[in-house]
């Protein structure tokens, strides 16, 4: 027997988190995507009420879809966001 400290590592092989990893029957997935969505020509298209709409609609489909929204943005020419999607 070891005698001493023994510490379970908080990572996996690849160096990520534990508990950024979900599981499925036989599969261990952590899948981010960073999407940036941008008008032609970065015109500022992005601001008051629009934004609301637009925020509204992008939180409706990551809903329906079953995507999760770790991170999002909206600025006045484009609109960042870093998503969770389960593999299909």
């Amino acid at each position: 027997m070891r005698s001493g400290n023994c510490k379970s590592s908080t990572r996996n092989q690849k160096g990520v988190p534990m508990g950024d990893e979900k599981s499925l029957a036989h599969t261990r997935w952590n899948c981010k995507y960073h999407i940036v969505f941008a008008p032609k020509y970065r015109r500022q298209a992005f601001y008051g009420e629009k934004r609301r709409a637009v925020g509204s609609i992008l939180r409706k489909l990551c809903e329906w879809k079953n995507v999760r929204i770790l991170e999002a943005e909206c600025c006045a020419d484009h609109i960042h966001m870093l998503l969770e999607i389960p593999p299909k």
